[in-house]
C-alpha cells in the first residue's frame, strides 16, 4: 500500500465517520451512500488480486486499513471487510470462468459477496448443517436456510455451504449468485453493535446453480481457509475500537477536574491508559504476525494445496481471541472511567464498548477457538508452538 492510499482512507475515515456520526448507530433500511463513497476511493476490496482487476494489496495492509476503519465505525469496517472470506476462497479455489463472472465484477464495482455457512442448530458446529445441494441434471439445487449472512441482501453473489444430498458427510461450497431464484431474505438482524452493517437470515428454497458453480474440494475445508483472511481483520478491527476509546479517556481525562487538578493528574488514570496502551501495541503486533503468515503463504505456487493442508491457522485463531478479549478489557476500562456516564448513550463509549464485543462472537466465540486451538494444535505435540 502507497503513502497517498493511507492519506486517502485517513481522509474518507475523517469525511465519512468522524464527528460521532448518529446515522452510523442505526439500522438503516439500506447501505448508507457511504459505501459508495468507499467505492470511489478506489480502496474497496482492496485484497482482489490484480489479475481480476483489484488492488492486490496484501493481507498485512488489509490489517492497516480496518485499524483505520474501525477507528471511524466498527460496523463500516465489518461492512467493508467481511467480503474478503468468500472472495479469497473462489480466488484460490474457483475456476477461470468463476473468476471472471465474480471476482472481476467485484474490483471494478466496489460491490459485496456474502459466506452463508451457520444455521439455527448448526452454529459453530458446521458438520451439522442441514443445508442440502441435490445434484439435477447439469444443475445442483439448494435447499435450507441460514441464519446469519452479512451483505447477503445486496451482495453481488453467495458463498453458500450445503451437505451432498447423495452423501450426508460430503459438504459442499457452491458460488450463488444473488439475482439467482429461489433465495429469501427472510429478515435482517438488530444488532447490539456494528448497526451499521446488514446481517441477514437467507432461505434457499430450491435455488438451481450450474453444478461448475461448485468449487473444488471439501466445503468446510475450504471455509476453513476464507476464516483465516477474515478472522485476522475481525480482530484488527478491536485495534481501532480501542484507540478510539483512549483517545475519547484522554480528552475526557483533560477536561474532568479532580481533587484540585484535572483526572490526567491522577497515577490511576495513568495505569489504566498505559495498560491500553500495551494492549493496543500487542494486539496490533499479533495481527500483523497473522497476517505475514498468511501473506506467505498466499505468495507462493501452492497456495490452495498448502490451506487446504493446513486449514485454520493457528496465528489467526489466537489473534482473534486475544484481540477480542484485550479489546474487551480496554472497553470495559474505559467505560469505567466515565462513571455513570459510562453506561449510558449519552457519551461514544457506550456505542464504542456495544461494537467491540463482537470481535469475541463473530466467526467463532472464544470457546470455540479455544477448543480449536486445543484440538488442532495442543494435542498433536508435533504442531506445539
Amino acid at each position: 500500500m502507497e503513502p497517498q492510499d493511507l492519506e486517502i482512507l485517513r481522509q474518507f475515515v475523517k469525511n465519512e465517520l468522524g464527528s460521532e456520526n448518529q446515522q452510523l448507530d442505526t439500522l438503516s433500511e439500506k447501505p448508507l451512500p457511504l459505501y459508495e463513497a468507499f467505492g470511489a476511493t478506489g480502496l474497496a476490496n482492496w485484497w482482489l488480486p490484480e489479475e481480476s482487476g483489484g488492488r492486490g494489496f496484501s493481507l498485512e495492509d488489509g490489517v492497516e486499513i480496518v485499524n483505520e476503519l474501525a477507528y471511524g465505525d466498527a460496523g463500516v469496517a465489518f461492512t467493508l471487510l467481511v467480503s474478503i472470506l468468500g472472495s479469497s476462497v473462489v480466488q484460490l479455489y474457483g475456476s477461470d470462468d468463476l473468476k471472471a463472472r465474480f471476482l472481476a465484477p467485484m474490483a471494478a464495482g466496489g460491490r459485496f459477496c456474502a459466506a452463508l455457512g451457520s444455521e439455527r442448530e448448526a452454529g459453530s458446529e458446521l458438520n451439522r448443517i442441514e443445508t442440502v445441494a441435490a445434484r439435477s441434471g447439469n444443475d445442483l439445487v439448494l435447499t435450507g436456510e441460514k441464519f446469519f449472512a452479512t451483505n447477503a441482501d445486496f451482495a453481488d453473489f453467495l458463498l453458500v455451504i450445503a451437505k451432498a444430498a447423495e452423501d450426508p458427510d460430503e459438504y459442499l461450497a457452491v458460488v450463488v449468485p444473488r439475482d439467482a431464484p429461489g433465495i429469501e431474505i427472510v429478515k435482517r438482524w438488530d444488532v447490539i453493535g456494528l448497526r451499521a452493517s446488514h446481517t441477514y437470515a437467507v432461505r434457499l428454497d430450491n435455488c438451481r446453480v450450474p453444478a461448475a458453480n461448485r468449487l473444488p474440494g471439501s466445503g468446510l475445508r475450504l471455509l476453513e481457509t476464507g476464516l483465516n483472511a477474515s478472522r485476522t481483520l475481525i480482530a484488527a478491527t478491536a485495534i481501532g475500537v480501542a484507540r478510539r476509546i483512549r483517545d475519547h479517556c484522554m480528552t475526557y481525562a483533560k477536561g474532568k477536574r479532580f481533587r484540585g487538578g484535572t483526572l490526567l493528574d491522577s497515577p490511576v488514570l495513568a495505569q489504566k491508559l498505559g495498560q491500553m496502551e500495551m494492549q493496543i501495541d500487542v494486539m496490533k503486533s499479533h495481527c500483523r504476525q497473522a497476517a505475514r503468515e498468511y501473506d506467505e503463504i498466499m505468495a507462493g505456487p501452492d497456495a490452495a494445496k498448502v490451506f487446504s493442508r493446513k486449514g485454520t491457522l493457528k496465528s489467526a485463531l489466537t489473534a482473534k481471541v486475544f484481540c477480542g478479549q484485550a479489546g474487551w478489557s480496554i472497553a470495559s476500562a474505559g467505560s469505567e472511567m466515565f462513571g455513570g456516564l459510562g453506561y449510558t448513550d449519552e457519551l461514544p463509549v457506550g456505542k464504542l464498548l456495544r461494537d467491540m464485543r463482537y470481535v469475541s462472537i463473530v466467526e467463532g466465540g472464544d470457546d470455540v477457538l479455544r477448543e480449536l486451538l486445543f484440538s488442532r494444535y495442543v494435542v498433536p505435540v508435533s504442531r506445539r508452538a
